[in-house]
């Protein structure tokens, strides 16, 4: 019940949190309009291995998935585009939740299809955000690809997925681009892990 009354008050504060950090320069934010809901064929499920990749972080760090094999559980978060409304709102809100990803022994690790340059920015206009920030710019969107998540116009969808430490996929959620994933679905899945 803790947990529950927890997680229902860190879902309430993340929305109210996140929303007002892209008050705050709504003015730089570009909004596309509605898009197609969904535009990718996924290419893992739940159970599978999580492809490994490596990326070039805004933190100047190089990071590979196989680096948290059998040390952490991973969350990875895609997000469409830098300097959009919604991915604007989702990633400050995960600041909200940072202990419990800490609690669960969890990472997480955003990853977008923009330049080390734009995520810079971007990241720095946000505040200051807990988790690593990784470009899937060049080979364009190669790491979307491997999970069967870039859409036809080049960016990739907005999705999470849960890795545990063995490197298996647990969960998947590719999200209606247009609305942000759910935060208690995510704290469900974070409770599931075992630290």
């Amino acid at each position: 019940m803790k947990k529950i009354l927890l997680s229902s008050l860190l879902i309430c504060l993340f929305a109210v949190n996140a929303y007002a950090l892209s008050e705050a320069y709504k003015n730089n934010i570009y909004n596309p309009g509605a898009l197609k809901p969904r535009d990718s064929v996924l290419k893992v499920k739940v159970g599978d291995a999580a492809p490994d990749f490596t990326l070039k972080a805004v933190s100047g760090k190089t990071i590979s998935l196989k680096d948290y094999q059998g040390k952490k559980n991973v969350v990875i978060s895609f997000v469409p585009a830098a300097w959009t409304p919604v991915c604007s709102d989702q990633w400050p809100g995960y600041n909200i939740v940072q202990d419990l990803f800490e609690s669960h022994d969890a990472v997480m690790l955003g990853i977008t299809v923009d330049s080390i340059p734009t995520l810079f920015s971007w990241t720095n206009q946000m505040g200051k955000l807990w988790f690593e920030v990784l470009s899937d710019f060049w080979p364009h969107g190669a790491v979307a690809e491997k999970f069967g998540v870039l859409r036809s116009d080049g960016v990739s969808e907005r999705a999470l997925f849960v890795i545990d430490k063995k490197g298996i996929i647990c969960y998947i959620d590719v999200h209606d681009i247009n609305q942000r994933p759910p935060l208690e679905a995510l704290v469900r899945e974070l409770e599931k892990m075992q630290p």
